[in-house]
């Protein structure tokens, strides 16, 4: 059975975030309502950072602009795929959902009964795929545009196969779990860009107005010069699927996949990836090396560690600590932190920007936006954006920027599962590569899935 004590991400989120109220801001084509600084001490213009349109800022209407029919295929049905589907819908009218992949009937079949139930979309039978070659099905069904869902391991190949067959491509992060993964990444992102597809990814911060305003914020120099940060995923214990009888050992590491690392990356690379973006975004640097720890303390199945600090030294020098947790009965906390030469920001209560004295300069004000949009959901957004690129013929590409965040999570995960620095230049280059040895959808070696330990013991 599922565990169901231990809160999911989503709502973790919802139930942490605290709404700010100060500046008044607003993106998408309603136009922009400023901030307002409240000292003195802020005054005088600042210096960008990048001049404005040399740097990417989505427009978020609350829904796509009307066009040509898009029919999209979901593969990995479970409950982030469910989600995707109906934000896909949410997000513009004359977009329909046609064909349904998964490796288990039963995620295939409680998506078309939601699509039924929700929608009025019937899935026939014969659009309904099962099986690991399910996503080449899905894709091969005369779709417009793939969202995939499965657990993360399948994305790189899932991608690639897409972009061969000129599909548009929604991607939930990560993107890939090692560096052969992220080495396909890069490569389809290339060939996405030649053949004009749009490829959006599920770093739904992209598309959320609060951070999409800090980050012009910044980019107007609002703090200064990036000098360093901090980032965090703190929360309690995931969910967690007890073993059946019934099932085969693929059958349970797929349906339990958060907690295995072959299928998720660890959930720094699952989850934290969203912050340490964030760090990668607003500063525009990738890291060159990391060193990190981390350990297995209270997880109760797959092989993965429930925590991880890493110490990332980036192009230019400056640092970002990058921390994450799931433990139950600890100090949570899902937020971004950036210093800067004049001041700081935070996402931590309400998006705020203060100076050196510790004033507050800008916020962001979230009662503002509910006054003046009626979409504010950024899983909804992210679809509206990759909609509007679609139709308007000017193609997103998201594919290549998330791969950097990626892969520095990797970096910070096989620094503590080693112990040692890791460089960019050698986890690019090197072998890495979780595929296991005899996947299969049958049994497989379970003695070879075990928790790393890093260095050596005493001799």
């Amino acid at each position: 059975m599922k565990k169901e004590n231990n809160v999911t991400r989503r709502s973790f989120l919802k139930t942490s975030a605290v709404a700010g109220a100060v500046g008044v801001i607003g993106t998408g084509s309603a136009g922009l309502l400023t901030s307002c600084s409240g000292s003195e001490k802020s005054k005088g213009a600042n210096t960008p950072l990048k001049e404005p349109g040399s740097y990417y800022i989505p427009e978020l209407p609350d829904l796509a602009a009307d066009g040509k029919e898009i029919k999209a295929g979901v593969v990995g049905c479970g409950g982030r795929g469910s989600g995707a589907a109906i934000n896909f819908l949410n997000a513009a009218n004359g977009v329909t959902i046609v064909a349904l992949g998964d490796v288990f009937q039963d995620r295939v079949d409680s998506l078309g009964d939601k699509l039924k139930s929700e929608k009025n979309i019937d899935i026939p039978t014969e659009k309904r795929f099962v099986g690991l070659d399910a996503y080449k099905q899905v894709i091969d069904s005369g779709i417009d545009v793939l969202i995939d869902a499965t657990p993360p391991f399948f994305r790189a190949e899932h991608f690639k196969y897409a972009v061969e067959k000129n599909i548009h491509c929604f991607l939930e992060k990560p993107i890939c779990v090692d560096a052969a993964g992220y080495r396909t990444i890069v490569a389809a992102a290339k060939q996405a860009q030649a053949k004009s597809l749009s490829v959006v990814t599920g770093t739904q911060r992209h598309h959320q107005r609060s951070y999409v305003e800090s980050y012009k914020q910044i980019m107007n120099g609002a703090i200064g010069e990036i000098t360093g940060g901090t980032v965090y995923w703190n929360q309690s214990m995931l969910w967690y699927r007890e073993r059946q009888p019934q099932w085969s050992d693929f059958e349970f590491m797929v349906r339990d996949w958060v907690n295995w690392k072959w299928l998720s990356g660890d959930h720094i690379v699952e989850q934290h990836v969203h912050n340490i973006d964030v760090f990668t975004w607003f500063s525009g640097l990738k890291p060159v090396s990391a060193v990190g720890f981390g350990s297995r303390h209270r997880r109760v199945t797959g092989d993965q560690y429930d925590n991880f600090s890493i110490d990332f030294t980036m192009e230019n020098g400056i640092h970002l600590h990058s921390m994450c947790r799931q433990i139950d009965g600890c100090a949570n906390n899902v937020s971004e932190f950036i210093q800067g030469t004049k001041g700081s920001w935070s996402s931590q209560g309400g998006h705020v920007i203060k100076d050196l004295a510790g004033n507050v300069i800008w916020q962001y004000d979230g009662d503002a936006e509910k006054t003046n949009f009626q979409q504010t959901d950024p899983y909804t957004l992210e679809h509206v954006n990759l909609i509007n690129c679609i139709r308007s013929n000017k193609p997103i590409e998201q594919a290549s920027e998330t791969a950097v965040s990626n892969l520095a999570a990797i970096m910070g995960r096989e620094s503590a599962y080693t112990g040692q620095e890791t460089t960019w230049d050698a986890v690019t280059a090197s072998p890495l590569d979780y595929t296991p040895a005899d996947l299969n959808i049958g049994k497989m070696d379970m003695a070879g899935f075990t928790a790393p330990v890093p260095g050596s013991a005493k001799k």
